[in-house]
C-alpha cells in the first residue's frame, strides 16, 4: 500500500498509487506522490511517467475520514498543500505525464489527471468534481483543462460525472480502451514518447508549460482560498459530514452561516 515506481521499460516509469480501498489518499499519500512523480522525471534515464493506481478506481480525492477524526485544521491544510504539491509534481515533471486512469477519477484524481499531459482512460472510467457535496471547492482549474468553460462550470455545480468516451470526444482523451488494455495502451504512448530525444522532450515540455494560458499553481492556490473560507465558516463540516444529503445545508443564507460560525467553527 502506498506510492510505488517501477520501470517496465527503457525510458518509461510507472508511478502507481495504492491507498484501498478507494485511492482516497490521506495527507502523507498527496506527498509521497509528488515525491515520487518528481523523482521519476528527474532521472536522466526516464523520457516519459504514467501515473496509474491499483484497485477499484483511479482516485477518489482526499481522505475525507482523515480530515472528520482531526480535531482542528491540521487535515485540512495538510491535504490542501499535499493535494497542490502533487497536483503541481504532475504539471511540473521534467518529462511528460500521462494519466492511465480506471474506474472513478474524482476530486483530487481531476486534479492529477487534468495537469498530466496525456490520458488514456478504460471504457468503465467516469470524471468528476463532487466537491461541493464534500463540502470543499477547487480543482475547477484543471477540470476546465479536460472540458469547454461551460460545461466545466455545469459539472462543478452539480457534482455529475462524465464518461471517458465524453472526455475522448473533447479530444481531452487521446484513448479509450477496455479496462484489460490500459496498462498496454498507456505503455504504448509512454513508448512512443519515450522514443524521442531525452534532451529535447524536456525542452519541449518546459516550453508548453510556458506557454499556458493559465498558470495552473496560482488559479489552483486561489481555489483552495475558498475551501478554507468555507471550513472557516461551518458550512463545509455540516455538508461533509453528511455529502450535501441533509436538506438543511440547503437552507442557509450567508446571514445563517455568520450566526452559526461560531459554533461549528472549528478550533
Amino acid at each position: 500500500m502506498g506510492v510505488s515506481t517501477s520501470v517496465p521499460e527503457e525510458g518509461v516509469a510507472f508511478v502507481t498509487v495504492d491507498f484501498p480501498p478507494v485511492n482516497a489518499l490521506p495527507v502523507r499519500g498527496w506527498y509521497e506522490l509528488a515525491a515520487a512523480v518528481r523523482a521519476a522525471g528527474a532521472d536522466p534515464s526516464v523520457r516519459c511517467v504514467v501515473l496509474t493506481a491499483e484497485g477499484r478506481g483511479f482516485n477518489a480525492g482526499v481522505d475525507i475520514k482523515e480530515m472528520q477524526r482531526a480535531d482542528g485544521p491540521e487535515a485540512l491544510i495538510g491535504a490542501n498543500r499535499g493535494c497542490y504539491e502533487a497536483f503541481a509534481a504532475v504539471y511540473e515533471c521534467e518529462v511528460p505525464v500521462v494519466a492511465a486512469v480506471h474506474g472513478f477519477c474524482l476530486g483530487g484524481g481531476i486534479g492529477l489527471a487534468g495537469n498530466a499531459d496525456a490520458i488514456v482512460a478504460a471504457d468503465d472510467a467516469t470524471f468528476g468534481l463532487p466537491e461541493l457535496d464534500r463540502g470543499a471547492l477547487g480543482a475547477a482549474t484543471h477540470l476546465a483543462r479536460l472540458v469547454p468553460q461551460h460545461l466545466m462550470r455545469t459539472l462543478y455545480y452539480t457534482s455529475r460525472t462524465v464518461t471517458a468516451h465524453e472526455l475522448h470526444r473533447h479530444g481531452s482523451v487521446w484513448s479509450v480502451v477496455p479496462r484489460d488494455r490500459l496498462t498496454g495502451a498507456a505503455l504504448a504512448l509512454a513508448r512512443e514518447i519515450a522514443a524521442k530525444d531525452g534532451y529535447l522532450i524536456r525542452l519541449a515540455k518546459a516550453a508548453i508549460n510556458g506557454i499556458d494560458p493559465v498558470d495552473v499553481r496560482r488559479s489552483y492556490r486561489f481555489e483552495q482560498g475558498f475551501t478554507f473560507e468555507a471550513n472557516l465558516s461551518g458550512v463545509a463540516g455540516r455538508v461533509r459530514d453528511t455529502f450535501g444529503t441533509d436538506p438543511a445545508s440547503h437552507s442557509h443564507s450567508h446571514s445563517d452561516l455568520d450566526s452559526d460560525s461560531d459554533k461549528e467553527r472549528q478550533t
